[in-house]
């Protein structure tokens, strides 16, 4: 009779049998790539997709916005042409300031004598003469009717303004110096005019070089003056001060002596200039 030991063999005599099958029937070699590496080297090589075309012609034809213009340091704002310590505007930038339209007066074309000076013809000349800053300042005062810039200390007014003291008053001194009794003096309002010095301090600041004519030349014209303060105002001065704003505001103080800023003089020769000036005396 068959017995247990019996079916064991059996099953083991079967999965020998599948066994063989298995191994007499092998699997198909897989077949070789399309495109075979030239060499072992091209393995390594990592693959790159190709480039589009449209790619590259969008990146050619980018252009950055011609209206913005690069700042380095876009957070720093620009200082104002214009700024208040306190006492009065002041101006920080001529040329900015000649260019603003809503700050600078226009040229008074309707006043002949403005009308002369505004021509750019008298800036150039007035530019031979004197730093360019002192220069720009000189030619808008003199073309301008009533807005004036201070020469000395840059302050920004009007001919007629109650201007402040530049140093600090109390309640008391201002109200004494506001009172009938404390006009303004009628040679600081001339020489507001005349050269655009706006007070007595910024006057003698200007003609430091020249203390003997100070008296004599504040809110004067050169034919008011005495014959003694004129030759020391047209002298060389003391020299006690050497730099380029100093002898610059020296001779502004000179050429505003004159109705002509001097400038007829600059288009002569000394000969001419000499016969000019004698023809002129025989007149008067």
């Amino acid at each position: 009779m068959p017995g247990p030991t019996n079916n064991k063999k059996k099953q083991k005599r079967k999965a020998q049998l599948k066994n063989k099958k298995k191994k007499t029937n092998p699997k198909p070699p897989t077949p070789p790539p399309s495109n075979p590496p030239s060499s072992p080297s091209s393995v390594v090589e990592f693959w790159t997709p190709p480039q589009s075309d449209a790619y590259q012609a969008s990146v050619s034809q980018y252009s950055p916005c011609r209206d913005y213009e690069y700042d380095s340091n876009p957070l720093i704002p620009e200082k104002p042409f214009i700024y208040d310590p306190g006492n009065g505007p002041r101006v920080r930038d001529t040329r900015a300031f000649l260019s603003s339209k809503f700050f600078s007066q226009p040229p008074a074309w309707d006043v002949p004598l403005c009308a002369e000076f505004a021509q750019d013809e008298v800036l150039e000349m007035i530019r031979t003469v004197l730093p360019e800053e002192l220069a720009l300042i000189l030619w808008y005062n003199k073309s301008r009717a009533t807005s004036r810039i201070c020469p000395a200390c840059q302050r920004l007014f009007r001919l007629g303004d109650n201007l402040p003291e530049h140093m600090t008053l109390s309640d008391t001194e201002y109200f004494q110096q506001n009172t009938p009794s404390h006009l303004p003096n009628p040679r600081m309002l001339r020489e507001q005019e005349v050269s655009g010095l706006c007070s007595p301090v910024c006057f003698i600041l200007a003609a430091f070089n020249y203390p003997g004519a100070i008296q004599s030349a504040w809110g004067r014209m050169g034919d008011e003056m005495d014959e003694e303060s004129w030759t020391l105002l047209n002298g060389p001065g003391d020299g006690t001060t050497h730099s380029d704003l100093s002898q610059g505001l020296g001779m502004l103080v000179k050429m505003t002596r004159l109705y002509d800023l001097g400038l007829a003089q600059l288009c002569f020769d000394d000969d001419d200039w000499a016969t000019t000036e004698a023809s002129e005396s025989e007149l008067m």
